[in-house]
């Protein structure tokens, strides 16, 4: 089995592509969905009360997330904590993920914060979801409610996109003027082709 990372900058319709993985029968791991999970352990809780406040929690132990983007996404050493916290344990918590896919030709994880998290270590193949910042804006304010400031904010936490296409194996670009489908489905022959040779 070969893991591949699949990645990008927010909006840019890394999960789209995912989804497509998912209907050609190949496993993938969500890494965001998978890290909000963790807030519902009691050590998790704990530990990001101990950082963030009681009043980060709601009375009956619900993250306030939007809350806790705002403190974060405007104080870059209160993201790296909380990162501290979160990105190990959802790392364990992938490796274990995998155990149970072994069988697998291939698996995939998708994460926004791949290369700047450190992880792209651990995968085969990387491949970057390229978007225009103006059309991933859009996305992001349609599907979140933000303003155009809360993107930006959020945004200039991220790798430039520049730079994560140098370190990509593989670069589908999702600026909506060719579908997403055959690009994928060209991309995962590729793939399963490599791993029969």
């Amino acid at each position: 089995m070969i893991k591949i990372a699949v990645t990008g900058n927010i909006g840019s319709g890394k999960t789209t592509v995912c989804r497509i993985f998912e209907s050609l029968g190949i496993a993938v791991y969500y890494a965001d969905a998978e890290a909000k999970k963790l807030y519902a352990r009691e050590d998790v809780r704990q530990a990001t009360k101990a950082l963030f406040g009681e009043h980060i929690f709601d009375n009956d132990n619900k993250l306030r997330s939007a809350e806790l983007a705002e403190i974060v996404f405007s104080d870059p050493a209160r993201l790296q904590q909380l990162n501290n916290i979160i990105h190990p344990l959802v790392l364990d918590d992938f490796l274990a993920w995998t155990k149970e896919h072994a069988a697998e030709k291939y698996i995939i994880y998708e994460s926004a914060l791949l290369f700047e998290s450190g992880f792209s270590k651990y995968f085969n193949k990387r491949i970057l979801i390229s978007t225009p910042e103006n059309i991933a804006m859009s996305r992001v304010m349609h599907r979140d409610g933000i303003s155009a400031s809360d993107f930006q904010s959020r945004a200039k936490h991220q790798m430039k996109e520049e730079e994560k296409q140098k370190l990509a194996d593989h670069i589908i670009y999702n600026d909506e003027s060719l579908p997403l489908i055959p690009r994928v489905m060209e991309l995962h022959e590729l793939i399963i082709s490599q791993l029969s040779a």
